[in-house]
């Protein structure tokens, strides 16, 4: 059966995908962080307000217990709190703690370097383009 250009999309966008998520776990090793841990902290960082964890678990993509198991770890390291919701008992706020704010900085600027390597030689138009294709697949995606 040959590879049609749509299947070889897919799995070319699965491939850079982990690619690239790999290359940057990598370069954020010496942080003491897992891709996991580094993950939470980047979609926490993203947040205007403080998300309940709930809302970040969403944001992140995983299910509520591995995000407690996480958030765990990173109030362990100091680096988040959780501060009860005062309309509902059960839900917790999730905040970044003062230690934590460098070392978002460290990733951020790592994170950086590595998209600046990653989109050298691609067109601007090209990149509008890819990005829209990208859209229209993910609003499909939302369909299902």
């Amino acid at each position: 059966m040959p590879l049609t250009d749509q299947h070889r999309f897919g799995m070319q966008l699965a491939q850079m995908s982990r690619g690239w998520r790999a290359e940057l776990d990598r370069r954020l090793a010496g942080l003491g962080l897992s891709q996991a841990r580094w993950l939470v902290l980047l979609h926490l960082a993203r947040f205007e307000e403080a998300p309940t964890q709930r809302e970040l678990a969403q944001s992140v993509g995983v299910e509520g217990p591995t995000l407690a198991r996480l958030l765990d770890s990173l109030e362990g390291q100091g680096l988040v709190q959780r501060q009860s919701v005062m309309e509902d008992r059960r839900a917790k706020k999730i905040v970044l703690c003062a230690p934590a704010l460098p070392l978002i900085e460290q990733i951020e600027t790592i994170a950086t370097q590595l998209r600046s390597e990653l989109f050298v030689g691609i067109d601007e138009a090209d990149m509008k383009v890819c990005m829209r294709v990208h859209g229209h697949i993910l609003a499909n995606l939302e369909k299902s």
